[in-house]
């Protein structure tokens, strides 16, 4: 009778070791995959043409993806306009509006702030006039795209409408904002279950509280009032956004999430290729040093037939706002690109 072959047990050091490497060799290959569905996901945006005036209900036009020179303007290369809003679910106005440019090849971007009562000369696509920026709204985002494009004289290349209910989410995905509260805050609308209570000074904000930061504009009858102005307004939702934006790239590990909130609960006519893109062109920019921000500047005490408080800008000064932070272009921009309305 032959021998019995005894096999030598591995040890269990052994055993650990394999199962290590099997480990290793399957996360690898994830990693492989998850690499190449980055890739072949990933998308240069497009850059939209030179605007026209503004069409009611029009879709934005086509664009070639090449940088294009209409009336001896010559687009950068890679720098994209998009406009940020806010929508009013109760009055179908847009509550915020901001437009952002980001020069993905100098890694510089400017976020300016137009307040909501701008003085605009508009038409409603069923009949009738508004004198208010924030009423282009009801010409749905493509309305609101044009009138935007018009007034600043550039191409709005994209667009991202971020419903109030969304706000808070993103604000609690990156762990809430330490924020200086500008002024006291004490107001309540029961027909919104909006309640609005702060004292003046730092505190910590999670997401509802700091969408109630964003949205006060004045204190309750009977309250002490507070001089808080609209644009005190937009500057405050501008630094809100400037500190949520810092903590979600100081998390990258999160950035998938990001995406995944922005993909399911904002509107927006961004790709996910050309979100990924601009993410991975997101890493490597520097708030604290490559943003500017700026609020249009104006007079919001302006009567314009028959439209009281409507806000009247500054030509001059907006033009060099533009130039420094907005402006998409080769060359500067003069007033004659823009469609600024004045009384």
């Amino acid at each position: 009778m032959g021998k019995r072959v005894q096999r030598r047990r591995s040890s269990p050091l052994r055993r650990v070791g394999k199962v290590l490497y099997g480990l290793l060799v399957v996360l690898s290959a994830i990693i492989v995959v998850l690499y190449v569905f980055f890739i072949v996901l990933k998308k240069e945006p497009t850059m939209a043409p030179a605007p026209t005036a503004p069409a009611m209900g029009s879709a934005s036009p086509e664009s070639s993806g090449e940088p294009v020179t209409v009336n001896g303007l010559t687009r950068k290369d890679k720098t994209y306009t998009i406009l940020l809003v806010c929508p009013d679910a109760t009055s179908g106005n847009a509550d915020s509006i901001m437009v952002a440019m980001y020069d993905t090849v100098n890694q510089e971007a400017g976020l300016v702030s137009i307040p909501r009562d701008t003085l605009v000369a508009g038409e409603y696509e069923n009949g009738g006039h508004f004198y208010k920026i924030n009423s282009a709204y009801h010409n749905g985002i493509d309305g609101l795209k044009s009138q935007v494009s018009d007034l600043l004289g550039i191409p709005i290349d994209y667009y991202v409408a971020i419903e109030v209910e969304t706000f808070p989410k993103l604000v609690d995905m990156v762990g809430g904002v330490d924020f200086e509260i500008p002024v006291y805050m004490d107001y309540d609308d029961p027909t919104q279950d909006l309640h609005i209570h702060f004292q003046q000074g730092m505190t910590h904000l999670d997401g509802q509280e700091a969408m109630e930061v964003c949205r006060f504009r004045h204190n309750n009858a009977g309250k002490t009032q507070v001089a808080y102005s609209d644009v005190e307004r937009t500057q405050t939702q501008q630094k809100i956004l400037t500190l949520i934006a810092q903590k979600a790239l100081s998390q990258p590990d999160n950035i998938p999430g990001y995406i995944n909130l922005i993909a399911e609960s904002v509107e927006t006519d961004l790709q996910l290729g050309e979100m990924l893109w601009f993410a991975e062109a997101a890493l490597k920019f520097d708030l604290t040093n490559d943003l500017s921000t700026a609020t249009l500047p104006g007079d919001g005490n302006v009567t314009y037939k028959g439209w009281t408080y409507c806000y009247e800008l500054y030509p001059e000064e907006v033009l060099d706002i533009v130039n420094t932070m907005l402006n998409p272009y080769t060359t500067e921009m003069t007033l004659d690109h823009m469609n600024i309305v004045q009384k």
